[in-house]
């Protein structure tokens, strides 16, 4: 309640399906993730608590594990942590699942305290549309080479400045303290049957940036733009090289590294 002292902060792990969802964070028009949840923690713990999120996902865009972290009066202790997800499922909608909940000390942020974060894009690359993976998978139906894709990527590892995969008009988050760098630290685009599946992790992800680098790299398999473009995007920063932005119904937060979380 308002006026009162956070004697427990919870995180939830949460998974769902943002077909439906104008994001994770509250809007003012359109329903979102951070809203369902609020509601159900409310039904639980008897009041409105606020609910921090790991990340800003976009209309459209999916998690396989999105962490969040509820804080708590001292009128909401009673339900203890490994009961917390089966009671908060009883009052969310079958799109939208706690799968974990565990207790963190006070100073834990589930974003700031996130040590990487890893994506998933999945393209089904086909010309006959798939009714079972429609808003779960972005559908190409010219051939792409995810070979040629992959060994493209590459160039991505490391630490570098990304704002030329970055939406444009968009700004970095507030407090973040290091502008457009970024480290990646793992990419890789393989095939399986019809679908490809670009998987890539960093300490952290500008806004667009990896539907930005999809996009990039669906050109680049298709000859329209050279092989070395993904470099030369990271050394000039210009948007204009990099490719458009494929939809955000492929892509999956699909983890979050905090490097072990520590007990309260």
């Amino acid at each position: 309640m308002p006026g009162e002292d956070i004697v427990r902060r919870v995180l939830l792990t949460v998974r769902y399906d943002g077909s439906r969802y104008s994001g994770f964070q509250i809007q003012p028009n359109g329903i979102t993730v951070q809203q369902v949840l609020q509601d159900a923690a409310a039904a639980v713990f008897g009041d409105r608590y606020g609910i921090t999120g790991c990340s800003r996902t976009d209309a459209g865009v999916h998690a396989l594990a999105f962490y969040c972290t509820v804080d708590l009066t001292s009128a909401a202790n009673r339900v203890p942590a490994e009961r917390v997800a089966d009671a908060m499922n009883r009052y969310l909608p079958s799109d939208v699942s706690v799968t974990a909940a565990r207790d963190v000390p006070g100073d834990f942020h589930p974003r700031y305290s996130a040590v990487s974060k890893e994506y998933i894009y999945l393209i089904h690359n086909s010309r006959i549309p798939d009714p079972f993976l429609v808003n779960r998978a972005y559908r190409f139906p010219t051939p792409l080479d995810a070979g040629v894709m992959h060994d493209a990527a590459q160039a991505l590892k490391g630490t570098h400045d990304f704002r030329g995969f970055m939406a444009a008009g968009s700004s970095v988050i507030p407090g973040e303290g290091r502008g457009t760098i970024r480290t990646v630290k793992e990419v890789s685009v393989i095939r399986e049957g019809e679908l490809i599946r670009l998987t890539i992790s960093a300490d952290g992800f500008l806004y667009n940036m990896v539907r930005i680098i999809v996009g990039t790299l669906i050109e680049l398999s298709l000859g329209r733009i050279p092989p070395e473009s993904l470099s030369a995007v990271l050394e000039s920063g210009d948007r204009s090289l990099a490719g458009s932005t494929v939809p955000p119904q492929g892509l999956y937060l699909s983890s979050v590294d905090y490097g072990g979380l520590p007990d309260t």
